[in-house]
């Protein structure tokens, strides 16, 4: 899959090198691994992620199920939301509301996250997956998401909360 131009999003990242802690953070997600999904487009307040839709993905209708659309669109939300914090800091999901608008019938799974309302601690993003078959794209999720900024931990397992630091 070849990556997309990020668009212009009129935010300005908290960290310059908000591009690779993004990537780096992403690299060390297994199940995003395990799925197939890679960021293809990002830029401050913006992050895509996106599929190849493949039988292993898929409900007993063949559908990508939707347990695979939820999961993208939280990630493209979630790097959406990152790219904006400092290095000092790290984000988790509150809360997401989405909507599935038709079965994920496609050759790939596109979700793109953009940042409608960075705060200071809460972040507010609308995510909508879309699914990409014979070189046209329909929408078949939109989401909007809560998410918060953490900081003083660090972006791995030990910067969890209840693991220590």
């Amino acid at each position: 899959m070849t990556a997309a131009p990020a668009p212009a999003t009129g935010f300005v990242p908290a960290n310059p090198d908000f591009a690779a802690r993004v990537r780096d953070s992403f690299a060390r997600q297994p199940f995003m691994d395990h799925i197939g999904a890679r960021i293809t487009a990002l830029a401050p307040g913006f992050c895509e992620i996106a599929l190849q839709s493949r039988r292993e993905l898929t409900q007993q209708h063949g559908f990508v199920h939707g347990g695979v659309l939820a999961s993208i669109a939280d990630s493209a939300a979630g790097y959406a939301a990152f790219s904006l914090m400092p290095a000092e800091a790290t984000v988790l999901t509150v809360e997401y509301k989405l909507n599935l608008l038709r079965p994920g019938d496609g050759e790939a799974m596109i979700a793109r996250g953009r940042v409608v309302k960075p705060g200071r601690t809460l972040f507010v993003v609308q995510a909508d997956v879309f699914a990409r078959k014979g070189g046209k794209e329909e929408q078949v999720l939109a989401s909007l998401q809560t998410l918060m900024r953490l900081d003083g931990r660090t972006d791995d397992a030990a910067g969890a909360p209840g693991r220590g630091r």
